[in-house]
């Protein structure tokens, strides 16, 4: 901003009061305002979901607004893996990018107009003034008053004469625009989650409106944002709960109606710090790439702070739309239990048809290299038939990896303990040269025939069923689990199940 920039804003006052107007007529109005600098976290795409049922169940508008005001950070790339983020989860946006709307444009970027224009009006009105002080000046004031671990400005400026501050401004002197907050009494609102909150005055400094680069603080934007874009309902993290008193302080600046908030809690991991990589998987996108399923991701994602009742866990988007409420939003953190959301979606599996699960599991099988980029037809029945045997243990599609890998490699990799186990028993190699033999006759080699087959040769050896059942699915799957054994051996076929009792059989008689 420069000298000229300070002059008097051009904004009409007109427009503030036609958006507060609009939140007047009782249109619900939120809003999810991402920043590009990275993928979107379950943390902000359960904000974002919060404000999509929201608005879907009060028949209100849901925005969508990109907040990259941070020139350093913000990418092309994060911003399209948001919308990727948002379209798989099916949260689709009323206004904002790509659909457009009539308060754009949807990029901070593009409105810093608004910001000079409104800071400025500020700063005539005496509500801000201009800071030339520098952040080192700051910290060498407050070492001197013995202050330590203080980033809290001392108002220096904010008793500036107009003549030093035009002298300054004149002689092109860095700034930055700082508004004026009350130094007594407190600043207290209605949280829709939290209920009464306030904080003392005292404790809040003179915040920055506008950067020395230009560019608007978040707490500046987002306010001048909200207003304009007519919002009438605030849902965002509790980490934003200390940044609420200083925008609340800003609309009562303008002389507009502050919409109101709800501060939703935040999400934690298994061991009550806040969720991190370090407790696996937070972006949206590797959720995805795991083979969750988007409705699944959602039901999960509704529950983390919010609840219907005591019984119910799951429910599809139209239920969520219809149950959901901001009375029924929780103030104490949300703990995220991987294990809930798999077996959650697990159930959302069951009710996927098996050509929908082998679309699903295929690009890991490919990205594994156990099927080839070029999938045929009788590649697809294949893994078909092997989807089917692994039925329900199936409840992500990643899994498929640790579950039937043995299903695609020509030569099995035992698993030490299991072999030992089992392989290297005392019987094991007469066992299955008998059962190679055996299954080599079988007219027509099914799951029902091959059972015949070992049970009747289980029986004739005078020993338990599972001490020859076990060994023969180490034989084949490499370890003591697998899925249903005559199953997997029909799938695997005569030739592979030969195969591999004979090397296993080699392996014990070593």
């Amino acid at each position: 901003m420069s000298a000229r920039e300070i002059g008097h804003g051009t904004e009409p006052l007109a427009l503030a009061a036609e958006r507060s107007q609009a939140r007047e007529k009782g249109t619900v109005r939120v809003r999810f305002a991402p920043s590009p600098t990275g993928h979107l976290h379950v943390g902000g795409a359960r904000t974002a979901l919060f404000n999509w049922l929201f608005a879907r169940n009060m028949g209100g508008k849901f925005i969508l607004r990109i907040e990259d005001t941070d020139q350093e950070r913000s990418t092309e790339e994060s911003y399209k893996a948001i919308i990727d983020a948002l379209r798989w989860l099916r949260l689709d946006w009323d206004e904002g990018p790509i659909v457009g709307g009539p308060y754009g444009p949807y990029f901070q970027s593009q409105r810093r107009h608004h910001y000079r224009d409104w800071a400025r009006k500020l700063v005539d009105e005496g509500k801000a003034y201009v800071c030339f002080c520098t952040q080192e000046e700051i910290t060498a004031r407050q070492q001197a008053r013995g202050e330590k671990d203080s980033y809290a400005y001392d108002r220096k400026c904010r008793t500036l004469s107009p003549e030093d501050a035009h002298k300054n401004l004149i002689d092109g002197k860095p700034f930055v625009t700082r508004f004026k907050m009350a130094l007594e009494g407190e600043t207290a609102f209605e949280d829709l989650v939290h209920g009464p909150v306030s904080f003392q005055n005292s404790i809040l400094e003179d915040f920055i409106l506008i950067k020395s680069d230009g560019f608007p603080t978040y707490n500046f934007a987002a306010m001048v944002d909200d207003m304009l874009m007519a919002m009438t309902h605030i849902i965002r993290g509790d980490d934003h709960i200390s940044n609420t008193p200083r925008q609340i302080a800003l609309y009562r600046a303008l002389g507009v109606k502050p919409p109101k908030f709800a501060h939703v809690p935040l999400i934690m991991g298994p061991d009550k710090t806040r969720l991190s990589k370090r407790h696996g998987a937070t972006s949206v996108a590797q959720f995805e790439t795991d083979g969750y399923l988007p409705d699944a991701m959602a039901n999960y994602l509704a529950l983390l702070g919010w609840s219907y009742d005591a019984e119910t866990s799951l429910f599809d988007a139209a239920d969520l739309v219809e149950k959901f409420s901001l009375e029924k939003v929780s103030p104490t953190p949300a703990v995220f239990d991987y294990q809930k959301l798999q077996w959650m979606n697990g159930e959302y599996m069951k009710k996927k048809s098996n050509a929908d699960k082998v679309a699903l599991v295929i690009p890991h099988l490919e990205k594994a290299g156990l099927v080839g980029k070029e999938i045929d037809d009788a590649t697809k029945e294949y893994v078909g038939k092997i989807v089917e045997v692994v039925g329900e243990r199936l409840r992500v599609g990643c899994q498929i990896l640790d579950l039937a890998s043995f299903f695609f490699v020509s030569k099995i990799e035992y698993n030490a303990a299991d072999r030992d186990e089992f392989l290297k028993r005392h019987y094991v190699p007469a066992a299955f040269k008998v059962l190679e033999e055996r299954l080599g006759e079988i007219e027509v080699f099914d799951a029902a025939s091959i059972e015949k087959v070992m049970r009747s040769l289980a029986g004739e050896m005078g020993m338990k069923v599972g001490d020859l059942f076990q060994p023969v699915r180490v034989a084949l799957a490499g370890s003591r689990s697998s899925p249903g054994l005559f199953e997997t051996m029909e799938v695997l076929g005569r030739a592979r199940v030969l195969d591999r009792l004979e090397a296993a059989r080699k392996v014990g008689a070593a």
